[in-house]
């Protein structure tokens, strides 16, 4: 390992927040991948009585639903579709928006104003609100709502790589580059988009945050998959059993947290 990357590496180890973050999503993730091995069965069946609270019943840790299901079950298949809504729904609005971001901020002109005008009008829309018409439109499954979150994400990402393309498209090595021969796609793919990257790569945490809190808020008020458990949906169940059965809900909203 070189030196410099051995020292951004030790850095990051002496940051408390970065290991707690990255100890966690490991736990989160490791129990995603092993859902089916921890928990076999569908973790809608109903395996005992209603509102079990935790530590109640060794069977059940974390207690069960109003419906007699298993929380750790859902909370571990919940990952599953929490995780997968977030990363396809992040992926999804990086490639629309580097794709906007990257021939806007390139070519400038009328074609830079267009692109721009669209940003500014998906912006103006709520994006929740985006993301309840396009699932209402369709059936609402976990490839729809990805989608749909995606479609409403990536204005974020379109105007920081066009920020980026502004500023980068002038710099000396792409000069260099045009003076080569090179055409607009090699430039862009090239030599542009790799060094625009590292801003975009850290906004993909905050799309992926998004999305599961998205997809969890649509859950929440019954737009969600039906076919599948998730935190969102999770915490819908549990809405009328606040007063009394707080954990129903709290537990995964400690989840999404």
């Amino acid at each position: 390992m070189r030196p410099a990357r051995r020292g951004a590496l030790s850095a990051l180890l002496r940051n408390t927040s970065f290991v707690a973050g990255l100890v966690i999503l490991l736990i989160v993730a490791g129990a995603a991948i092993l859902a089916p091995v921890l928990y076999p069965d569908n973790p809608q069946d109903i395996v005992s009585a209603p509102t079990t609270w935790p530590g109640a019943d060794p069977d059940y840790p974390l207690g069960t639903d109003s419906l007699g299901r298993d929380i750790a079950a859902g909370l571990v298949h919940g990952a599953r579709v929490s995780l997968m809504v977030g990363l396809v729904a992040a992926a999804i609005g990086v490639v629309i928006g580097t794709l906007v971001g990257a021939l806007g901020g390139f070519f400038g002109g009328w074609i830079d104003t267009a692109l721009v005008r669209l940003t500014e009008l998906v912006q103006t829309i709520p994006s929740f609100l985006l993301v309840i018409v396009l699932v209402a439109i369709r059936s609402p499954t976990i490839t729809t709502i990805s989608l749909a979150i995606g479609l409403a994400s990536w204005p974020m990402v379109a105007r920081l790589v066009r920020a980026q393309f502004r500023a980068l498209r002038g710099a000396e090595f792409v000069m260099a580059a045009r003076s080569l021969g090179y055409g607009p796609g090699r430039l862009i793919l090239g030599e542009i988009l790799p060094n625009a990257l590292p801003p975009v790569i850290v906004t993909v945490s905050v799309l992926v945050a998004n999305a599961i809190l998205t997809e969890a808020g649509l859950s929440f008020l019954g737009m969600g998959d039906p076919n599948v458990v998730s935190w969102g949906s999770m915490i819908g169940d549990g809405r009328p059993l606040l007063r009394e059965e707080w954990f129903v809900s709290a537990i995964p909203g400690c989840a999404i947290a």
